[in-house]
């Protein structure tokens, strides 16, 4: 009796320490972080000259430092360039450019993009004063009035609306980015274009602001972010990139970069969305 006794509790104690080994080696497995993603290839990022979110006479803006510290770590080899901002969606689309920033999602767009989003920011009108428009539909009532933007721009609901019936009266102008826009305003060739907080100090401080009014056209803000082609990153590959963005947002990387170029309060208001 005693010798099965022993028997009996020295297999319970190897079934206990074998239930421990198994129990840590899960939680160490549990513990790993999750994998990066994919470098085993040179990875293609476009970046494109707009106000604060980058200039390339400068080589500096929220979009180059989001991208700086992207590739830092995801560890990656990255190849950055800049173009045109309808190119670039031509690319994404076409699966030759893997990534770009600071786009907003649309059905069409959705077809090709993933996105992972990090700030959310609204548009608003810059009119001439000289125009007399008090509101979005003096604007649009106003055959005589022409609105510039840039080519392969989206925008707010309301925005987009106005866009759309501008269209069908041929009272559009394109750039291919916002400089050209702020000259023909200043020539009066266009009477208003669509801005975003990104382009407040070019406006500030030129001759523009006592040329200008801003009208807002009452749009819900606009979530913005990391632009994946779906063409050239999987859909796995698409999570652990929205992964990294994540947490570049969770451990206030996103907030500092912004607060190199805004107020506390605005930068703030843009990445907590």
């Amino acid at each position: 009796m005693v010798y099965l006794f022993r028997i009996v509790y020295v297999t319970m104690k190897i079934q206990f320490f074998s239930l421990l080994i198994a129990l840590f080696a899960c939680s160490m497995a549990t513990a790993q972080p999750a994998p990066g993603p994919d470098c085993t290839r040179p990875l293609t990022l476009a970046l494109h000259d707009h106000g604060f979110l980058y200039s390339a006479q400068t080589d500096t803006g929220i979009d180059k430092d989001f991208a700086d510290e992207l590739i830092r770590r995801s560890g990656c080899k990255f190849v950055v360039s800049v173009m045109p901002r309808a190119r670039i969606w031509q690319l994404i689309e076409a699966g030759a450019l893997d990534f770009s920033l600071s786009g907003i999602t649309s059905e069409a767009r959705d077809k090709f993009a993933g996105f992972a989003w990090y700030f959310s920011n609204k548009y608003y009108l810059l009119v001439r004063k000289d125009a007399k428009v008090q509101q979005v539909t003096d604007f649009e009532n106003n055959q005589k009035l022409i609105l510039g933007v840039v080519r392969s721009f989206q925008y707010s609901e309301n925005a987009n609306r106005l866009l759309n019936t501008l269209k069908m009266e041929r009272r559009v102008e394109y750039a291919t980015r916002l400089e050209p826009l702020y000259e023909i305003l200043k020539l009066n060739r266009i009477q208003a274009m669509v801005i975003e907080p990104f382009d407040y100090p070019q406006v500030e401080a030129t001759s523009i602001r006592s040329l200008t009014t801003i009208i807002d056209l009452n749009d819900a803000s606009v979530p913005h972010g990391l632009i994946m082609s779906k063409k050239s990153i999987s859909l796995a590959e698409q999570e652990k990139w929205r992964a990294l963005v994540n947490n570049m947002r969770a451990d206030g990387t996103v907030l500092r970069i912004f607060e190199k170029y805004f107020n506390p309060e605005l930068a703030k208001s843009l990445v907590n969305f």
